[in-house]
């Protein structure tokens, strides 16, 4: 077999492996956050289907499968499909960009663990997060409701705004590392023996804040409002197509940001060599969950804020700590020479 032709393969495998995983894990997610939210408010969550619930996803995934199909009158049609495929795609392209561990070799092969080893990683990770919001504008406009189109550009407000944020939030680990390449942000954690949300605690703080928003999680949730919008941009669509908004933006998105996370700020595959040739992915993972949690555990603690102050906290204070905090690095990394 050529190299090329082994090339391909390799990276369809780990096409393959990280959709069918991270699929499988954003599933089963529904059902975690189901369980901790019954904690939370002192009651059993999912019980029924399976044992301790364990097969609510697949008879929730069955129902919306045998849903009838229906189609708003006066929706742009091609638009209103458009919309679910663009509501996914962002989020599971980000994966796509992330290293989960160190190079290895498998049968006499160099594997690397992430499917697009780019030095511009992180600009398709901010690529992607303006992806998003072509999703939630085209299902608002297409469903043809003022109520869908309504949530929807709340939605595109705050998904604009925290991006512009995060961008910045971020430029002060790209002038740490001095790269792009998601690889080279970690390794450069590694050379220094420091996970840089000690260097930059303020650029973390805000990532999550973003990572909340742009989710659109507590207490950023404002495109939802049950009460004035039911449920906003998604309320026209029913059976699978609703349930593909919440599966990206609720948990595919969340552990893709945490993830990115871990790679920027907490040293992404590196911890103490407990379990062998395993032990950096089993970092990754704890890292990446770890992060997972406290956002579904916020989901379930935090009041949700009115639309007015979501868009006014990014602008008005979060950019400003943003721009300060890349000019204090900046500085610092002149003094120090790099």
């Amino acid at each position: 077999m050529s190299e090329l032709a082994v090339s391909v393969v390799i990276a369809l495998v780990k096409i393959a492996v990280v959709l069918g995983v991270f699929m499988g894990i954003g599933a089963y997610l529904t059902w975690f956050e189901r369980k901790l939210a019954g904690h939370i408010q002192a009651r059993l969550g999912p019980t029924v289907v399976g044992p301790f619930g364990l097969f609510q996803p697949l008879a929730d995934g069955l129902k919306l499968l045998t849903k009838e199909p229906l189609i708003p009158r006066g929706a742009d049609v091609p638009v209103y499909y458009l919309a679910i495929i663009l509501a996914l795609a962002p989020a599971l392209l980000l994966f796509s960009v992330i290293p989960f561990g160190p190079e290895f070799t498998l049968f006499g092969y160099e594997i690397k663990p992430i499917i697009a080893d780019v030095n511009i990683a992180l600009l398709v990770v901010f690529a992607m997060g303006s992806l998003a919001v072509y999703g939630t504008i085209f299902s608002g406009w297409a469903s043809n409701s003022k109520y869908a189109f309504i949530g929807s550009l709340r939605k595109a407000a705050v998904i604009i705004a925290y991006e512009v944020v995060l961008g910045f939030a971020v430029l002060g680990v790209v002038l740490l590392a001095g790269t792009l390449s998601t690889v080279g942000i970690v390794e450069a954690q590694i050379e220094r023996g420091v996970w840089f949300v000690f260097y930059q605690p303020v650029a973390f703080i805000l990532y999550l804040f973003c990572m909340l928003a742009e989710s659109g999680r507590v207490p950023f949730d404002i495109q939802e409002a049950e009460a004035e919008l039911v449920t906003g941009y998604n309320v026209e669509y029913g059976g699978m197509k609703f349930g593909i908004f919440p599966l990206a933006e609720w948990y595919l998105n969340v552990m893709a940001l945490s993830a990115i996370a871990v790679v920027l700020f907490f040293g992404g595959w590196s911890g103490p060599n407990i379990l062998g040739p395993l032990s950096p992915y089993f970092w990754f993972v704890v890292k990446m969950f770890g992060l997972v949690f406290f956002v579904l555990w916020l989901h379930w603690t935090l009041p949700r804020f009115q639309a007015k102050d979501v868009t006014e906290i990014a602008w008005k204070i979060m950019l400003p700590l943003a721009l300060a905090n890349i000019i204090v690095t900046a500085v610092v990394v002149y003094v120090r020479g790099g």
